[in-house]
């Protein structure tokens, strides 16, 4: 992953005034386990006003869907329900041209409740002077056993182990 493209997506976000929680690989390794990713997953408020300055953000920054729908329609609470609902659709994806290697994966329902976790999360810098909010270690360890994957169950295998004050298991 471009640690470059990491840190222009936080400073875009956070410059927008956009409430965000990173998720994922990305918090798995904020917390502590170092282990690939490839992708920044987003929890966002999905307030509509929220979302319109997020997708704003991030389309400065050359992002774009991967699905054939304007981007701003991931504003819209009703469609991303029917997503959701219908297409049994978990994340919005976009990518940029410019940020190759690091798309982003927007979830188009909250998998947490969005205010405790925004009040839990853990700040942290990505680089001098950009601060990312990523979903705190309990709501993450939830979250990965909800989905269950084998990566999922790894990575609350290494989280467990570093919330006990052990080592990080990728050592």
């Amino acid at each position: 992953m471009e640690r470059h493209s990491v840190e222009a997506i936080v400073r875009a976000l956070n410059g927008a005034g956009v409430r965000y929680l990173i998720a994922d690989g990305l918090a798995v390794v904020a917390h502590g386990h170092l282990r690939f990713t490839a992708d920044v997953d987003l929890i966002l408020d999905l307030e509509t006003g929220n979302v319109s300055r997020a997708i704003t953000a991030l389309q400065a920054l050359g992002y774009r869907p991967r699905a054939p729908v304007p981007f701003e329609d991931l504003a819209k609470g009703g469609l991303r329900a029917e997503w959701a609902r219908d297409r049994n659709m978990t994340v919005f994806s976009v990518y940029s041209p410019a940020h190759p290697a690091t798309d982003v994966d927007i979830f188009v329902e909250a998998p947490v409740d969005f205010e405790a976790a925004y009040r839990a999360a853990a700040r942290m810098d990505v680089s001098p002077g950009a601060v990312a909010t990523f979903l705190g270690r309990d709501d993450l360890i939830r979250l990965k056993q909800q989905a269950g994957r084998p990566q999922d169950i790894l990575d609350v295998d290494a989280l467990e182990k570093l919330r006990k004050g052990g080592s990080d298991a990728a050592e």
